[in-house]
């Protein structure tokens, strides 16, 4: 694994691990890195080996979540290989948490909310979604995605403020799930037929068997998605763009789509500038789409601008912070000597991992 500076374009540090890294997660506390049957946690300060988590469940999609809260540096990687249990463990205080029973088929996606507070899970079978709090591992919701067929769910996001959560596998729907507690709350409820069978469901599932009783209880998705594509790998996220709330899905192909949703009435999403109400994206007769004018670059498209003179693609193979030349070989689990931080408490740079390579 390479870590380099993103602004100043040049290697930090570098590790070696004794098998393939599955996948990579980091906040600005830790850095976890993800093999089939062992977990390594780093202080992301330093890049110091804090813990070894050892034989774990075989994890050959290296699925695990690390919380992006970093006062909560929650884990949640799988617990079994054969069903769908998940351990919660604390990458700040490096001891587990809580282990939650989530499903009777093994694990294929987990998330995070931003806050922490909530972990959503889903299976193999990919026709339930459940929500837990963190770190008690309660279930808090349960929604159910299909019963037609069982697909294969690449990836759940949250919303940033948590109160939705979408939901997109192998099929060419993309489901959104409103976290909202529906019944009583401390106020009249809606004298609506909605309420009234939902009390009636309610008063029966207690004569009806558990499996029965629970699919009454599970809530279906909010808003959907209707892809032009499917059987292609794709990930979603929910964003805030221009004020309001976004769906953006990426496909295998390097496609990315953009989507209204409305947060009140839910319904079929609609592709973002299309028919829009503040008329984004639209074209005027007679002339080119023209995307809103940007009042400064982004922070990406600043630190992408050559400093002085063309910047080359190859690295000089040197770390300003002390880092070791690169081709050394670095003992495992040692480093060279001199100080490694990254020095960003003041800047939140980007992260994406190219060919194998952490960019920070």
């Amino acid at each position: 694994m390479n870590i380099y500076h993103f602004k100043k374009g040049t290697e930090i540090c570098n590790y070696s691990y004794p098998n393939n890294i599955l996948s990579v997660k980091l906040n600005r506390q830790r850095l976890v890195v993800c093999l089939d049957e062992s977990i390594y946690i780093h202080n992301i300060k330093d890049m110091k080996l804090l813990k070894i988590l050892l034989n774990t469940p075989s994890n050959p999609s290296g699925l695990c979540a690390l919380s992006i809260n970093h006062s909560n540096s929650y884990l949640a990687y799988p617990g079994s290989a054969t069903i769908g249990e998940i351990v919660v463990y604390d990458a700040n205080n490096l001891n587990t948490v809580t282990m939650i029973p989530a499903h009777d088929s093994p694990l294929a996606a987990l998330t995070f909310n931003a806050s922490a507070t909530k972990l959503a899970s889903a299976s193999e079978r990919g026709t339930v979604i459940r929500v837990f709090t963190i770190p008690e591992g309660l279930r808090l919701f349960e929604f159910r995605r299909g019963m037609k067929r069982y697909v294969n769910i690449s990836s759940l996001s949250f919303s940033p403020d948590g109160q939705f959560l979408c939901a997109s596998s192998n099929t060419e729907t993309v489901h959104i799930f409103k976290l909202e507690q529906l019944g009583p709350s401390g106020g009249d409820e809606a004298a609506t037929w909605t309420a009234y069978v939902g009390k009636m469901f309610s008063a029966a599932s207690s004569y009806l068997p558990a499996q029965v009783s629970g699919m009454m209880s599970q809530d279906r998705a909010f808003a959907t998605v209707h892809l032009v594509m499917s059987a292609q790998r794709n990930i979603c996220t929910l964003a805030i763009i221009q004020k309001l709330p976004r769906l953006l899905v990426a496909t295998a192909d390097g496609q990315l789509f953009i989507y209204t949703m409305d947060p009140l009435d839910g319904g079929e999403c609609t592709l973002f500038g299309v028919d829009d109400d503040q008329g984004e994206g639209k074209e005027a007769e007679g002339k080119e789409v023209t995307g809103p004018a940007q009042a400064c670059p982004s922070y990406a498209a600043t630190a992408a601008l050559p400093a002085s003179g063309p910047v080359t693609a190859t690295l000089t193979g040197y770390s300003e912070d002390g880092g070791a030349k690169k081709g050394e070989v670095i003992p495992e689990h040692e480093f060279a000597a001199g100080p490694v931080c990254l020095d960003d408490e003041n800047e939140f740079p980007p992260v994406s991992i190219q060919n194998g390579e952490l960019w920070i």
